[in-house]
């Protein structure tokens, strides 16, 4: 490691421990090991591993993750104190910890009495001793000691006196951190900062945190806990962890640095920050939460006419931050709320800049409202509102391709299968084309027929991929006679774009959207309309 995590605040992860415990994260030993690199290179001063010795996938991590050269974190392995009756240097998982080569080792301690009794079934006093045995031994072995104390808060409500005893003996033993946790995620801010405050003034131990986010309240609670004189964070990459989650790494982080004023982080480390909430989301096989604070793609997004003519004027004026700040950006949506000020700061994020124009932008606007009376939805169609942009502005609609007709066959088999066919027939650069494919519904049989029929006429149209596709029916007068919106996200293997289609059915709507998917796709391919 070529520095060291600043010994003055500690920002320690451990989200490929506790982080891992979210219902639906399942992660390999190759997972963990990237993972680990993206919040290395976030600049933590702490990385929590797992538990070597517990199972085979966390010993193997701590294995291979000797070959990693961090830049700025330390590895922590986690574990719990000696059983009752034993010696901490006969224990089988103690030992485990030190052969797991970890510098630094997170232990796990009962902090609540009835905990003790209950769940470790052994004497208050024996659990003093399980602490300060096993702290005094890993110290020994030259490891750094951190002790998580469980359900500190509920045990110190319960019995306080017994509670900040716990917290005397890993001090006392050498602990360089007591972290004090709401393992319930119960706990209200004013609560956590009186506690930390009391707990800090009797036993002078070097405090953290650690908050679970039960009552939404995980990030509000670390704070307050810093507030309090709390000078080491728990948190994990965009709050994953059990039941609701823990507290959330960036979140913390941001407001640390952009509220507080504490360097926490490497220079250039915040900038890094959406990258990287991103980047673990994708490892973790889960979407990217888009209203998360400062990372999610709606944390600095602006629909109302009234905000949009504000921030022309000064971005400022309706926001907390500046995007730039953690690696975020300013998006204009475009809806029926929007006002000509939304119009112009969109058109000049799409390239297409019209803010000069004052009856073009009026045009557009009166269209947009217009539209999304009829059940459009741009905010969530970027491409479909730039392809409208375009027509207003050039006075035509982009056309490359000319439809004559569609149809789409759906057959039902005595067998109890089904066959889904389409059959297109357009023209094309002076061309009749007719094309007939096969798809696994009559949705994906149109799109297949019409990939058939252009791509020998538009080669570049073999990169398109479908990636989402989403159906919403709104309000109708009969269950089965109503208008549909169908929201289709395509890609070319580089760059991602959503088109809108509605409606009297789902076939139609589905239609209206592909040929937009399809015509957007070769205007960012640079071709020349013919049509």
């Amino acid at each position: 490691m070529s520095s060291s995590p600043s010994d003055s605040f500690h920002v320690f992860d451990t989200t490929l421990r506790d982080g891992a415990q979210r219902e639906g994260i399942s992660l390999t030993v190759a997972d963990k090991l990237t993972i680990a690199r993206h919040l290395d290179d976030f600049g933590v001063g702490f990385i929590e591993g797992g538990w070597p010795g517990a199972n085979p996938r966390d010993t193997e991590f701590f294995a291979r993750a000797q070959e990693i050269d961090f830049r700025h974190a330390q590895l922590v392995a986690f574990g719990a104190t000696r059983r009752p009756g034993a010696k901490a240097a006969d224990d089988p998982q103690v030992r485990a910890l030190l052969e797991s080569g970890a510098p630094v080792i997170t232990l796990v301690a009962k902090a609540h009495d009835r905990h003790v009794e209950l769940a470790l079934r052994t004497t208050l006093d024996e659990n003093l001793e399980m602490v300060r045995d096993t702290v005094a031994h890993l110290v020994a072995e030259g490891r750094r000691v951190f002790v998580d104390c469980e359900h500190f808060f509920d045990g110190y409500r319960a019995n306080p006196v017994y509670a900040k005893a716990v917290v005397r003996a890993a001090h006392e033993a050498g602990a360089s951190v007591v972290v004090l946790c709401d393992t319930n995620g119960g706990m209200l801010p004013a609560q956590i900062q009186a506690i930390v405050h009391i707990v800090l003034d009797d036993t002078g131990a070097r405090l953290g945190i650690h908050a679970q986010d039960d009552t939404g309240c995980a990030v509000a609670n670390t704070l307050a806990a810093v507030d309090a004189g709390a000078t080491h964070v728990q948190c994990t990459a965009n709050g994953y962890g059990e039941r609701v989650g823990n507290s959330n790494l960036f979140s913390v982080v941001a407001a640390l640095e952009l509220k507080y004023g504490k360097k926490v982080l490497p220079d250039g480390a915040l900038r890094e920050m959406t990258r990287i909430s991103h980047a673990i989301a994708e490892v973790t096989n889960l979407a990217p939460s888009t209203h998360q604070p400062y990372v999610g793609i709606s944390a600095f997004a602006h629909k109302a006419g009234l905000h949009a003519s504000a921030i022309k004027v000064d971005p400022d004026l309706y926001q907390h931050i500046d995007p730039d700040l953690v690696g975020n950006r300013i998006r204009m949506l475009v809806s029926d709320m929007a006002g000509r000020a939304s119009v112009e700061l969109k058109s000049q994020e799409l390239g297409v800049d019209i803010s000069g124009d004052r009856e073009l932008v009026g045009r557009v606007v009166a269209r947009v409202k217009e539209r999304e009376l009829q059940g459009y939805t741009y905010e969530a169609a970027d491409a479909s509102f730039e392809l409208l942009l375009r027509e207003e502005a050039e006075g035509r609609a982009r056309s490359y391709f000319r439809i004559e007709s569609r149809r789409a066959i759906i057959e039902d088999r005595p067998d109890g299968s089904h066959a889904n066919e389409a059959t297109v027939k357009l023209w094309a650069k002076g061309e009749r084309i007719v094309a007939t494919a096969e798809g696994n519904g009559p949705v994906n049989a149109l799109d297949r027929a019409l990939r058939v029929a252009l791509e020998r006429i538009y080669p570049q149209l073999a990169t398109l991929e479908l990636v989402d596709y989403r159906v919403r029916r709104l309000d109708g007068t009969y269950g089965t006679e109503c208008t549909t919106r169908v929201l289709i996200s395509t890609t070319d293997g580089q760059n991602e774009w959503s088109t809108v289609g509605v409606a009297e059915n789902v076939i139609a709507a589905s239609w209206c959207a592909l040929e937009e998917a399809y015509t957007y796709g070769l205007l960012r391919a640079g071709i020349e309309p013919v049509e």
